[in-house]
């Protein structure tokens, strides 16, 4: 009976004993409707015997129909990926992993479409759209991001669940997966190469640089251990003029190197495996997996200068949309006064974390799955952060782990439990998000999945 509901369950085992009694109770009829007959004679007792055969095959139909039933179920929940839960952090081991080149993205929305890469196939696929959770995580660089921050063609890599819920669904739901658009299209983790490298603790080595005028190869291999994300093994990748090129605190070309003899103006260098991190984009031969190479960061000094650029242009962006948080509980007080619980969600800053601190003021607004507010500035609630809490145990992923107790004078419709909001603490601006971003409309609320399939 796995992946059947306690109401299913209870609905068959009624059905088969009140199946399995009509059964006998026909068959008893039968009998004795038979033996009524004249025993003597050989022809009423072939049918006699043939009628008492009959009813007894289907009375092991009528028991084994609900077993196949149930055996069927089994099956098919096996099977079933996992969806999330409304309002829960899903278990990350349950998420599946994802990789391809950003085609398309709605920022206001979190949501795009991503060209799949399925190692060992040739042929053009269809594109798969997806949406990111409201706790879903997106790294570019090795710093937390925003949609809007990854460029058209990056090669990204992510964890995908089965949307939360299929009717309120922002992308088009998939019910039969096929190779290069499977059902999960609800990201909870989004993150480009040097991302994923960094968290891994991994790089690039670089073996050899081929040149030849403006434009060349390089030769690099990355250590992918045995079902591991990403890319694996050696690669012969494209590099040209567009193809920038991080030193220390320098952004340089192709043409910088060539020119201080770093690498030959023409022909071929070798290396003694350089470590170096690498985002790849579009490739013409994207089929026969190719890439080019969109950005090389040299040396980790290069690398920390790119991460604290974008770090700063996350941290701009939560303290003017606020910080996104699940409402836990809500603890109602007399005439409207509320304490609310709500947890911090994961992948931001840990300097945006750290202005959350017992006794000072803050503001909540309600908000949707998207993130997005409706006027936040003007219809949140002012309130106090009463305590700030680190959870000692594991935190999941998703999640800050920090949870807050926040005193409010009047409780919104939005401070429900399970439902996301955004917390401003005192010392963050208290301005509105721009006009597209602000939720206008029912369609604002929950964006239709027809974009997608223009």
């Amino acid at each position: 009976m796995k992946g059947l509901t306690r109401t299913t369950r209870q609905r068959i085992k009624e059905f088969t004993s009140t199946k399995r009694q009509r059964v006998n109770d026909q068959a008893t009829r039968q009998v004795n409707a038979n033996v009524r007959q004249p025993v003597s004679d050989p022809e009423n007792q072939r049918v006699r015997k043939l009628s008492l055969a009959i009813h007894s095959l289907k009375l092991h139909a009528s028991m084994a129909f609900p077993l196949l039933l149930f055996l069927l179920a089994s099956v098919v929940g096996a099977d079933e990926p996992f969806r999330p839960e409304p309002g829960e952090f899903p278990p990350i081991a349950e998420a599946t992993s994802h990789r391809g080149e950003l085609v398309f993205v709605d920022h206001v929305n979190r949501r795009g479409t991503l060209r799949l890469h399925i190692d060992g196939y040739f042929s053009e696929r269809r594109l798969h759209p997806f949406a990111m959770l409201p706790y879903g995580m997106i790294y570019y660089r090795g710093a937390p991001a925003e949609l809007r921050d990854i460029p058209i063609g990056t090669v990204l890599y992510g964890r995908f669940y089965l949307p939360p819920d299929p009717i309120t669904s922002a992308v088009p739901v998939i019910k039969n997966g096929q190779l290069g658009q499977p059902r999960e299209n609800y990201a909870i983790l989004l993150e480009d190469g040097p991302s994923l490298c960094l968290r891994e603790g991994k790089t690039w080595q670089l073996k050899e640089v081929q040149i030849n005028g403006s434009e060349g190869h390089i030769i690099a291999s990355l250590e992918r251990k045995e079902g591991g994300e990403g890319l694996g093994g050696e690669h012969k990748m494209t590099i040209d003029g567009s193809t920038r090129i991080w030193r220390g605190r320098e952004l340089l070309g192709l043409d910088d190197l060539v020119a201080d003899e770093t690498w030959p103006a023409t022909g071929q260098k070798k290396f003694e495996a350089q470590p170096i991190q690498l985002s790849l984009t579009w490739h013409p031969r994207y089929l026969y997996q190719q890439f080019h190479v969109a950005d090389i960061w040299l040396d980790e000094a290069a690398m920390k200068v790119a991460s604290e650029r974008q770090r700063q242009l996350h941290i701009r962006h939560i303290r003017t949309r606020w910080m996104p948080a699940r409402v836990d509980s809500v603890s109602h007080g007399k005439f409207g006064k509320a304490t609310i619980t709500a947890t911090l969600y994961g992948g931001m800053d840990e300097s945006l974390y750290a202005d959350f601190k017992p006794g000072i003021g803050a503001k909540m607004a309600a908000a949707e799955n998207t993130l997005r507010t409706w006027w936040p500035d003007h219809d949140g609630m002012d309130g106090r952060i009463l305590t700030v809490e680190k959870s000692k145990d594991t935190i999941d992923f998703g999640s800050s782990g920090i949870q807050i107790q926040f005193e409010v004078p009047l409780v919104l419709e939005g401070f429900r439990p399970g439902l996301t909001v955004r917390i401003r603490p005192q010392n963050w601006p208290n301005v509105k998000p721009p006009i597209e971003e602000q939720v206008r409309s029912l369609e604002d609320r929950w964006p239709s999945p027809d974009l997608f399939q223009k």
